[in-house]
């Protein structure tokens, strides 16, 4: 029995499941992380694995980062929690306006969960509306307002709302169609009492699903002439496609903007802000009261501001190398399944791709559904066997990070190949 299986079988005895959070599960048991470093990931039992999970997109510059490391390692000198203001928590919210020009003024918070239900909580104090608007397959959190058709591990095993959630709660939010620009403006012309519409700009949690040319422009449009507020949820895309996220890579500003994974590299933090006047809503200002005893804890305050700081002083060769990698790697694949004959589609952008097993584009929640799931299975545990780990579901997505080599994308492609090949057995 290896390490991995004993651990798995004490954690069952102490943790629901086994494991603290759903997508980490698959068959028969997960393995369990002894370190990791760089590119890499070392389980329990000594095998290593390139890691394209890389914390569900959180790791855009790599496992141990120095940068990072340095700056956490000097404030844990200093303390690790203070419930008092600091002056790194004003200059973390100054290199967030800094690179996300919408986000006027920014609230530290812990986790993206965390700061799409302030966003959420938010825009209904400002505008004095209920009801939300968020996109079929779209996840926000697991709080009750999003978790309604929701991506991410909630689709992987089947729910569109999770029990113990509250009814009332899940009438209040309205589920519409992504890349259907007509349908939001049917739902809004018809629904007088929205306060905003939720996004991810790009579908990460769902596999990955591209928004359609013009769909995050007619949103915008859209939410302006119906005087209703538009959240940007870039708690995966934030940093990942670009120093100002996918708003800056699209053009598009938002009115209140959701951070974390990348923010941090790794440590728990997340943020939420926009326009001044919504932003000051917030308690003890405003009447919108959001509160945690650990919002601008100091340790992944210091490890986020290393970590905006670091991106920005290689931007110029940051996102170049990994659209490139990326690139790279999606056109191997590509060509290899083709190839093989196996029927596939590959959406990617930036430094994030997904392989889904169907003969049709996928642009939605029901395309992304339909995709064989059975083939997805065998091609992770096989990925797995050649030392590639890659988020364990269907439904989520491939992450690059700035830690990938040339023979690390050289060894991915032929152990693709290996695994493709028991796929179209």
């Amino acid at each position: 029995m290896s390490k991995s299986e004993r651990l798995f079988l004490r954690a069952k005895k102490v943790i629901p499941s086994g494991i603290n959070s759903p997508v980490r599960y698959y068959e028969p048991y997960p393995f369990f992380v002894r370190k990791a470093d760089g590119s890499m990931i070392w389980d329990e039992d000594g095998n290593r694995f390139i890691d394209y999970c890389n914390g569900y997109g959180a790791l855009l510059l790599g496992h141990r980062r120095k940068e990072i490391l340095s700056n956490v390692i000097s404030q844990l000198r200093k303390g690790t929690l203070y419930c008092a203001p600091t002056q790194i928590e004003v200059e973390l919210s100054e290199l967030v306006s800094k690179n996300f020009p919408s986000m006027q003024k920014t609230r530290i918070v812990n986790t993206g969960s965390e700061a799409t239900m302030t966003a959420i909580r938010l825009a209904r104090g400002f505008t004095k509306k209920k009801k939300i608007i968020k996109f079929e397959g779209c996840y926000h959190g697991a709080h009750d307002y999003v978790l309604v058709k929701a991506g991410s591990g909630a689709a992987n095993i089947g729910l569109s709302v999770s029990e113990g959630s509250l009814e009332e709660a899940s009438r209040n939010t309205l589920v519409v169609q992504y890349n259907n620009s007509q349908e939001l403006d049917s739902v809004l012309q018809r629904e007088k009492d929205v306060a905003a519409v939720i996004v991810e700009p790009v579908l990460a949690n769902m596999g990955l699903i591209l928004p359609e040319k013009n769909f995050l422009n007619e949103m915008r449009k859209i939410a302006s002439q119906h005087d209703v507020l538009l959240i940007f949820d870039e708690v995966v895309t934030g940093f990942r496609m670009s120093t100002g996220g996918a708003q800056k890579y699209f053009s598009i500003n938002p009115d209140i903007t959701t951070l974390g994974k990348a923010l941090g590299n790794g440590f728990v933090v997340a943020a939420v802000g926009g326009r001044n006047e919504i932003m000051d809503m917030l308690s003890p200002g405003g009447r919108v009261y959001q509160a945690s005893t650990y919002a601008g804890n100091p340790v992944s305050v210091a490890a986020a501001i290393a970590s905006v700081k670091t991106m920005n002083k290689l931007k110029s060769r940051l996102y170049p190398r990994l659209e490139r990698a990326c690139a790279k790697l999606v056109s191997a694949i590509r060509d290899i399944s083709s190839d093989m004959k196996i029927h596939h589609q590959i959406n990617f952008i930036s430094s994030m791709f997904q392989i889904f097993f169907t003969d049709k584009p996928v642009v939605d929640y029901s395309s992304a559904k339909a995709a064989d799931t059975v083939k997805f299975n065998k091609l992770f545990q096989e990925l797995l066997r050649n030392g590639i780990f890659v988020a364990p579901s269907q439904f989520e997505t491939v992450f690059l990070s700035y830690a990938h080599s040339d023979d690390n994308i050289r060894k991915t492609v032929a152990a693709y190949e290996k695994a493709l090949k028991m796929v179209k057995q």
